[in-house]
Order: structure tokens, then C-alpha cells, then sequence
């Protein structure tokens, strides 16, 4: 293969020297004045040769090109064998050019006509500046192929690069999961062994994860932070303080709606109820809860008569209003709070104060002390009347 191209590469070089002899070599006749010695013919020899130079190491640069690009496709066999074809027609055409140029340059002597381009001939100048730019062009269009082979072969390049790359492409979750952890790999746990080991646990030197570095910093940060405000500043309240605060706030949330609710009723605000519809609504609540232990009419059962003059704890409308919301647990009587409510409560008490003075079947015998007031039924006429409405 190596003596083949030595052998088309001497080719090569045989046909360029053959292209620029002398015409009159070849002519019949006397010699004539050659035309090369002109300085006109003489610059354009010149750019032909440098031009002709230049397309033949451009062609082989192409031509390497080509191989490699064929190679690559795997079609470098049927190529190899063409891959000089072009470059020796290229040189067997300017050789052809060359020889007409100097042909004419020789004219008979009939046919001598006076230079009018330097001392050439309009057909001999001409035909060497078609030369001289078809050399330009062919040279153009080398460049251009070489820079084409070169992009194409770039992108193909950059292809496979970003095809591998993408083949190669960790997994984003499993390269944040290796960053945050950052552990040694057990291959690799040798160079932090530090020799100590407890019945086959080893002791390894190891980094702490970043994620509980991280947390330990901004701990760090936080007490800081909360120090300097809490205990230096004083800028917020601490624990104990925020909650004496919270309770004030919903102890004065509690006053406000306990003023706006009817709800709003206990042991000193309590009064007597003598409209007929809250007594009546306190005979249906002592009737269901009440009657077991003072009977229906209030004379007494297992719990005392609530109709005499005798109360074991008092006879104001305050004190049975604290005796039916907290009971008295020791003497057999359940706190009823849970239960009813405080206007419910208050209800129950005024129906329960209207009982005084009326006149059960079988009372109970008399308990407590003797008690007397003012707000009792039984000072007025009206409760009285009341009451006898009632039952």
C-alpha cells in the first residue's frame, strides 16, 4: 500500500513539471523568444505554481479527512481505492492549461500579432488568469470541504460526548442522599479504623453527616439567639410569664362573654324568680332529679323538708343556689353544675324557695335551725299565690 502511494505521489509531481516546459520543446521550427521570459508570464507561472501547491496539500489534507470519515462509516475499502483520482485529474488538467497557455505564446511568423498584456498575447493572458482563478476557486472549494469534514466530524464527537454523559447521568435524589450522608464507603473504612474492637464492633474514626452538623450549628445559633432575647433583653416573655398571660387574657375573654350570656349567674348575682315560667320550668327539673330524696312536694324523704322554717344550710336564695350547684357531698347530695346550668340552677332554687310555708302530705320532722329571711317566701303575698298557682 506504501509503494502505491509513493507511486501516485511521483505521478503527481511528473505531471506538474511536465505542465510548466517550455513550448518550444515541443514545436516545430526554428526557436523562437519564449514568452516566459515576460515578466507578466513570469508572476503568473509563479502564482500558478504557489496556487497549485497549495491545492495539492489541501487535497491531501481533504482526502485524509475523507479516509477518516469513511473509516468511521466503515466504507473505507471501496474508497481507498479512488482517493487519488481527483487530485491527479486536477494536476492533469492544469497540465493541459499550462501547455495550451504556452502554446500560443509561439505564434508562426506569419501569424505574429503585436502584445498588447505585457508582452503577451490577449488569448495566452487570459488563459493564464482563467488559470490562475480556476486554481482560486478549486482552492475555495477545498477549504470549504476541509471546514465541512471538520464541523461534521465536531458534532459527531459532541453527539457520542453527550450520549455517554447522559448514559452516565447520576440520579439527582441518589447524589443529594450521598451528599448529605457523606459516610466513608466500606472499601475505604480501613484508613479510619482506629484499631479498638468489642466483640467484633470496630471503632471507626468517622465524619459526622452534614445534615446533623448542620442541625448542631443551627441549634447552636438558636440558643443564641433566644438567649440574648429572653434573659438579656427581655424583649419577649418566657414560659411562665406567657402563660400568667394567657390565663388573664381568657379570664377577661370569660368576663366579657359571661356579661353578654344570661349564662352569667352564680352564688352572689343569684335572685328570686317569681314569673310562673321559670318556676314552672324549675317544678319539671325538681320533679325528674329531685323527688327521690324530698318527694314531689317537698316534704321530705331521705333529704330534709324543704317546707318548714328549718334549713341546715340556710334558707336564702344564695344559699340554696350553693347547695344545689356544689352539693354536699358528705351528707349524701351530688354537685348538679355538670348538669344544668346556672340559669337552670336558678330556676331550680327560686321553685325550691316557693315550697316555704306550703303544706306537703307527710312531712319530715324539722332539721337544721330555725331561719329566717327577708326574701323568703313567705313575706310576701305574692309568692305565696305563686306558689299555690304552681302545685
Amino acid at each position: 500500500m506504501n509503494a502505491n502511494f509513493n507511486k501516485t505521489r511521483s505521478n503527481k509531481w511528473l505531471l506538474t513539471l511536465l505542465a510548466f516546459l517550455p513550448v518550444g520543446a515541443f514545436a516545430a521550427g526554428p526557436p523562437q523568444p519564449s514568452s516566459l521570459s515576460l515578466p507578466v508570464t513570469q508572476l503568473m507561472v509563479v502564482i500558478i505554481i504557489f496556487l497549485l501547491i497549495a491545492i495539492v496539500l489541501l487535497a491531501n489534507v481533504l482526502v485524509g479527512a475523507a479516509k477518516i470519515k469513511l473509516q468511521e462509516e466503515k466504507a473505507a475499502t471501496e474508497k481507498k481505492k479512488n482517493n487519488n483520482t481527483p487530485a491527479l485529474m486536477m494536476i492533469g488538467a492544469m497540465s493541459l492549461l499550462s501547455l495550451n497557455a504556452f502554446g500560443a505564446d509561439n505564434p508562426t511568423p506569419e501569424t505574429v500579432t503585436p502584445a498588447s498584456y505585457g508582452g503577451l498575447t490577449p488569448v495566452g493572458y487570459f488563459t493564464l488568469a482563467g488559470v490562475v482563478l480556476l486554481e482560486l476557486l478549486i482552492l475555495l472549494l477545498l477549504i470549504y470541504n476541509i471546514k465541512f469534514l471538520l464541523r461534521k466530524q465536531r458534532t459527531g464527537i459532541a453527539e457520542r460526548e453527550d450520549t455517554v454523559a447522559l448514559a452516565h447521568k447520576p440520579n439527582a435524589f441518589k447524589t443529594w442522599w450521598a451528599n448529605i450522608n457523606r459516610f466513608k464507603p466500606i472499601k475505604e473504612e480501613a484508613e479510619i479504623d482506629l484499631g479498638h474492637d468489642y466483640d467484633g464492633i470496630r471503632e471507626l474514626d468517622n465524619r459526622l453527616p452534614p445534615w446533623w452538623l448542620y442541625g448542631f450549628y443551627a441549634s447552636i445559633i438558636f440558643a443564641g439567639i433566644y438567649l440574648v432575647r429572653y434573659h438579656v433583653l427581655h424583649s419577649a416573655p418566657l414560659s411562665k410569664e406567657e402563660l400568667q398571660i394567657s390565663l388573664a387574657k381568657a379570664e377577661a375573654e370569660k368576663q366579657a362573654y359571661l356579661k353578654k350570656s344570661k349564662a352569667n349567674i352564680d352564688e352572689n348575682t343569684v335572685k328570686y324568680l317569681t314569673d310562673p315560667a321559670d318556676l314552672e320550668a324549675g317544678k319539671q327539673i325538681f320533679t325528674t332529679t329531685c323527688t327521690a330524696c324530698h318527694l314531689a312536694d317537698g316534704g321530705g324523704l331521705v333529704g330534709p323538708n324543704l317546707t318548714d322554717d328549718y334549713w341546715l344550710h340556710g334558707c336564702s336564695i344564695q344559699d340554696i343556689f350553693k347547695s344545689i350547684k356544689y352539693g354536699w357531698p358528705e351528707k349524701g347530695m351530688k354537685s348538679w353544675k355538670d348538669d344544668y346550668s346556672p340559669l337552670q340552677i336558678e330556676q331550680i332554687a327560686s321553685y325550691v324557695k316557693s315550697l316555704h310555708g306550703t303544706k306537703p302530705k307527710t312531712p319530715k320532722e324539722p332539721q337544721g335551725t330555725l331561719c329566717t329571711d327577708q326574701g323568703s317566701a313567705t313575706t310576701t303575698d305574692s309568692t305565696q299565690k305563686s306558689a299555690a298557682a304552681i302545685q
